[in-house]
């Protein structure tokens, strides 16, 4: 996501969450919603996967970015997956996960995966601070390029951020050693995990922020089939397009929607979401976006504007 304004307290008659409503049944094209979205698994072999995405936490609980209270919408979408699609055999966080980047943004992330009872994995996104999430999240957060074997699946997380930048890339020890992994024991499907896009979505001023050597991710998806899914966020919108025999997945934020197919900066009405995936031994996956029933009201537009894409931000790499 672009640099945005500094937060805004959220109104003082702003009420934590309780259990999320039921989702709505339709959506727009790149959701993947059916007439009943993955709430049950097919088999005992089947595994569930779940993917939040682009939270921009804060410091402060009740802050706010671009109209939305990150922490509360963050956790009316966390309940809804855990009445529609819970248990869960593991969990991605993408990436942006603490917006302002200070440290208690990330421990309130990790009282929350603590007390998930799941296997929680993150990566790091340009509104991030790799060696805090690494030290107050997930340890494994502050390396390139790791693999998580999940039954017969590999989850293959990589770090696509450029330190100072809001784009990305792939180092090329990244690739090589990917490219590694997906060479040997081909009979294990995998799944590729990012933050950044590796293709165009269709809007034209967040492609501008993809992952720079996208296509050398690409080519190997198309060389070694076992690669069954690449999945990003970044975009804060839906994305479902085939490459082959591997799917390309973008995740809807838990905050603020950009619209799609946008020429300049655009928010979208639609609610926050989450991305299910259900893997099976064979390589064969069924994935969907699940959303809040309703946008929770924003703030003030002149709060949190979209005229923030220029402010200045201190990051670390």
């Amino acid at each position: 996501m672009p640099p945005v304004k500094a937060p805004v307290q959220a109104p003082a008659n702003a009420t934590r969450p309780g259990r999320a409503e039921a989702s709505a049944t339709q959506g727009r094209p790149g959701d993947g919603l059916g007439p009943n979205p993955g709430r049950w698994r097919t088999g005992p072999s089947t595994l569930r996967l779940l993917q939040f995405t682009d939270l921009h936490l804060y410091a402060e609980p009740g802050a706010v970015l671009l109209g939305q209270c990150t922490r509360r919408t963050f956790e009316q979408v966390l309940a809804q997956a855990r009445t529609r699609h819970w248990p869960a055999d593991a969990i991605l966080f993408t990436g942006d996960l603490v917006h302002d980047e200070r440290v208690e943004g990330y421990r309130y992330l990790s009282r929350i995966i603590d007390a998930l009872d799941c296997p929680c994995f993150c990566i790091p996104g340009n509104h991030d601070r790799r060696e805090l999430l690494a030290a107050e999240v997930d340890p494994g957060a502050g390396q390139a390029y790791r693999v998580e074997p999940l039954g017969p699946w590999d989850l293959v997380l990589l770090d696509s951020t450029i330190a100072g930048a809001d784009g990305g890339r792939l180092p090329p020890a990244t690739l090589a050693r990917l490219e590694q992994q997906l060479a040997t024991n081909q009979q294990r499907p995998a799944l590729v995990s990012v933050h950044h896009q590796p293709v165009a979505v269709g809007s034209r001023w967040i492609d501008t922020m993809r992952i720079e050597n996208g296509a050398e991710l690409l080519a190997l998806a198309e060389r070694y089939p076992r690669l069954r899914a690449i999945l990003w966020g970044h975009v804060h919108q839906a994305f479902d397009q085939a490459f082959g025999a591997t799917r390309l997945l973008a995740t809807p934020s838990t905050c603020a929607q950009f619209k799609p197919a946008s020429e300049h900066f655009a928010l979208d009405d639609l609610p926050p979401g989450y991305r299910w995936l259900e893997l099976e031994p064979d390589g064969r996956l069924r994935t969907g976006v699940e959303r809040l029933a309703t946008a929770a009201p924003r703030a003030d537009p002149g709060e949190a504007t979209a005229s923030a894409v220029s402010q200045d931000r201190q990051r670390s790499g």
